[in-house]
């Protein structure tokens, strides 16, 4: 086994992990440092999707390869057109991100890439990194693996955002490419939180995606059933071709993930808590954190001081306390969500960027018995 020092390592290629590396690869503080990035996978193959609101371009609108300022939230009763300026919303393939990030990173030289699968991270004076094949040391450690502990929780809030979607194409122009569906919830599993997603890529070409809001997944074949039935009897399709699949899950938990933080070793991404608990997006607000850490790094603060902001976890854990107890209250909370509330006001809230005034709205809009309940159980 080799052994050889980095000033910081990477462990995990995805888009915590390589949002940081650019974020590095940028900054001329860091241009006489080390870093590796070490994953098992060479990230050549579209395994999602990445979408994300903002309101003017940023540092990846170059790679959407399709953006909206409309969408509608249908719920059993109601209809609801959004005119989402002055933001837009906008998808990225995570295969074109990859792509992106590892053109630009192979160009520099103190960048180096390990396909390795990382068996341990121990920390002393300084960080052993073990793969299966070498063992590395490191001053601090970027880790987006998520630890066990999180598996064996019984005490955090936590359910399961799962999907499957396909990316159809037809032989006539079905689709409204100028909108998407956000929330299409006629469409139910029982008295669970399911909704259909739809992103139109062009007039004949879109993604159809059944999501759960759920504390436990289903086998693939269910998801396929709703998909058909979907696409034949709301969409009104025949014919089409299914061309791509997309599946997944994406933790929504009040678990602590920041306790595994320490003086030399970062979690990051999923494991680091980056995923917004209520919603499962991750984009922008990785984006932020990234620029967090850059920020505590240069004025040699803790690397994971102020990265979440109290209220915030507060809001997520009522929402969540909410659903876990009485799952078919989706519908109704995001109905009551997108009715009630202008554009900017819900995207500010998401983004975690509202005022107390405008947290007011959102909670007064949302108001029930059950969720002073959740309150109050929270508390």
């Amino acid at each position: 086994m080799s052994q050889k020092h980095y000033d910081y390592i990477i462990v995990g290629n995805g888009l915590a992990g390589l949002q940081l590396a650019l974020a590095f690869a940028k900054d001329s503080y860091f241009n006489d440092k080390s870093i590796a990035l070490i994953d098992a996978s060479t990230k050549t193959e579209n395994d999602k999707t990445w979408s994300f609101w903002e309101q003017n371009n940023s540092t990846f609108s170059y790679l959407a390869y399709q953006s909206w300022q409309h969408a509608t939230i249908y719920a059993e009763d109601q209809k609801i057109s959004l005119n989402l300026k002055p933001y837009t919303y906008k998808s990225i393939r995570a295969i074109d991100f990859y792509a992106e990030a590892k053109a630009q990173l192979h160009q520099l030289d103190n960048i180096t890439f390990l396909v390795e699968t990382v068996t341990s991270v121990y920390e002393k004076e300084i960080v052993e990194v073990t793969t299966k094949t070498n063992n590395y040391t490191t001053n601090h450690v970027f880790d987006s693996r998520i630890p066990d502990a999180f598996f064996k929780d019984k005490k955090a809030i936590t359910l399961i955002q799962h999907f499957k979607g396909w990316i159809i194409e037809t032989d006539s122009d079905v689709f409204n490419e100028n909108s998407l569906t956000m929330m299409d919830y006629r469409l139910k599993d029982n008295n669970q939180t399911t909704f259909m997603y739809v992103l139109p890529h062009t007039k004949n070409k879109a993604l159809v995606e059944f999501t759960y809001f759920t504390v436990n997944t289903v086998k693939s074949d269910h998801y396929d059933n709703y998909l058909k039935q979907y696409i034949s009897e709301y969409l009104n399709i025949n014919n089409y071709n299914i061309i791509e699949t997309e599946v997944g899950q994406i933790p929504m938990t009040t678990f602590d993930f920041q306790s595994f933080n320490t003086s030399k070793i970062t979690k990051i991404g999923t494991a680091g808590g980056w995923v917004k608990p209520s919603t499962g997006y991750s984009f922008k607000l990785t984006e932020k954190r990234v620029a967090k850490i850059v920020e505590n790094i240069k004025t040699n603060q803790p690397t994971s001081n102020g990265l979440f902001k109290n209220k915030y976890k507060f809001y997520d854990k009522v929402f969540l306390q909410v659903l876990k107890d009485n799952n078919e209250k989706g519908e109704w909370i995001f109905k009551q969500f997108y009715s009630k509330n202008s554009t900017p006001t819900m995207f500010k809230f998401l983004d975690e960027e509202s005022s107390l005034f405008e947290d007011i709205k959102i909670m007064w809009s949302l108001f029930s018995f059950r969720f002073i309940k959740a309150f109050f159980k929270t508390l």
